[in-house]
């Protein structure tokens, strides 16, 4: 099945439109701030002004949107019959942060891809999920099923904005979120987050450690303040130093970001300052030793082993562990934690562990947030209609395939994830990956994806 001329004439038709309506999601800044928190909107102001742009473009397209108190909003090309086929992407992103080359709430083009924050996670698939829509809108025939094209706007902090839908709305007969790799990712490993606390012993000669944006990805740069002269402090890769004076010394580390699920080929910033720190005896072994060796502990390993966590099954391979975020608050020291694990774990072991490796070392362990794995059949008649629309469209091999990322699939019964975030081999070296700087997605890909997503959904509703 190769795709139909219909189909890709249509996007050629509208790519120009779908480029545009996604520069003006990346133009908002749509990050979490419970801090401006209001009615209507729970999870800040630019949260919900991503989705009123999301819902302005959906009306456009002729669907009817409902929007549920700000938490979480859907669009719909209604049906002839019961059930609901389902999409869900989110319109919120993780903090910019540093190291882009252009302002990152501003669609750019460069060497054949498409650059601005959530572009690919989740902004760019979203739109084009309401363009999918919009074929079938103008193809006219009638559906079986009701179309509808959720809105999130709280995946990046928790995805407490399904809740809302599921109150409400109840299960889809089916749903996929186009917030993953290509081919279908038919379960994902459970999630555990948690946040370590020193003691008051910031202070002489580690004054204070810094890095990271967010709790769900390696951080690619984190700073320092200790007491030392900076002409003093030897050279070493990936560390900066600049004296501030008066006695004070920052370190600055550079290490390779990216996202806490897929930690191999990362390089951890905050596992960089630490080691220097370390090794140049830069604080103090009666009140701050504690801290340093969990730290040292804690980042030495991404599948868990130097603490103890290694484990791996056949369904969804080994652990991970990722410390995503270091900061000094009040005289203390912070660090998150971030664990996907497979099924040969569990959360209960996971946090007793932790939590005893904290306390060995005089640090407190925060109640962890803990998500299950989820996991649905990779031979069922929907995900098979998923894998023949990739391959009728792109000619490739489709398969189902397990992950440690964590998407909203995850909370529905019957859902799974498909989207177009996954290997790019002639992705040049200044293009980033999802939540990092200058996150990038090949034009052509995207484009690709969209012919994928309505051929997937026609299969879908013919079932």
């Amino acid at each position: 099945m190769a795709v139909s001329k219909e189909i890709s004439e249509f996007v050629d038709e509208v790519w120009p439109s779908v480029k545009k309506d996604i520069a003006a999601l990346v133009a908002v800044d749509s990050v979490e701030n419970l801090a401006a928190a209001a009615p209507g909107a729970p999870w800040g102001p630019g949260p919900r002004a991503a989705m009123d742009e999301a819902l302005d473009q959906a009306r456009r397209h002729g669907l009817e949107t409902c929007d549920i108190d700000g938490r979480i909003a859907y669009a719909d090309l209604s049906g002839t019959g019961d059930g609901v086929l389902a999409t869900i992407a989110h319109v919120d992103v993780v903090p910019a942060g540093p190291g882009w080359d252009s302002n990152p709430f501003e669609l750019r083009e460069r060497d054949g891809y498409l650059v601005g924050r959530g572009v690919v996670d989740d902004k760019g698939p979203f739109v084009l999920t309401l363009w999918a829509a919009e074929y079938l809108r103008r193809a006219g025939r009638p559906l079986p099923r009701t179309l509808r094209c959720i809105v999130g706007v709280n995946e990046e902090t928790g995805m407490k904005d399904v809740a809302a839908y599921l109150e409400r709305e109840g299960e889809p007969w089916f749903l996929f979120t186009p917030d993953a790799e290509f081919c279908v990712g038919c379960g994902e490993k459970g999630h555990l987050t948690a946040t370590f606390l020193s003691g008051p012993v910031a202070g002489a000669p580690l004054v204070s450690v810094s890095g990271g944006t967010v709790a769900n990805a390696v951080p690619g740069t984190a700073t320092a303040v200790v007491e030392a002269q900076a002409a003093s402090l030897p050279a070493a890769d990936g560390i900066e130093v600049r004296d501030l004076g008066g006695g004070l010394a920052e370190l600055s580390a550079t290490g390779v970001g990216g996202h806490a699920s897929l930690p191999d080929g990362t390089v951890n910033a905050i596992g960089v300052l630490i080691g220097y720190i370390a090794d140049n005896g830069l604080y103090d072994e009666r009140t701050q030793g504690g801290y340093v060796a969990f730290m040292q502990g804690l980042l030495a390993s991404t599948d868990g082993s130097s603490v103890g966590l290694d484990s791996a099954d056949d369904k969804f391979g080994p652990l991970t562990m990722v410390g995503g975020v270091a900061r000094t608050v009040d005289g203390r020291f912070t660090q998150t934690v971030d664990i996907r694990f497979p099924t040969s774990t569990t959360s209960e072991h996971l946090h007793a562990v932790l939590f005893r490796f904290a306390e060995e070392h005089g640090m407190r362990m925060s109640a962890p947030h803990v998500m299950e794995s989820s996991y649905i059949e990779p031979d069922s008649p929907q995900v098979r209609a998923l894998i023949d629309a990739y391959e009728g469209v792109t000619g490739r091999e489709g398969d189902a395939f397990t992950m440690g990322g964590g998407t909203y699939a995850r909370h529905f019964a019957n859902a799974v994830s498909f989207g177009p975030e996954g290997d790019d081999p002639d992705k040049p070296e200044w293009a980033g990956s999802m939540h990092g700087p200058n996150e990038a997605v090949s034009e052509a890909a995207l484009k690709e994806a969209l012919a994928v997503y309505i051929q997937a959904i026609e299969n879908l509703m013919a079932l």
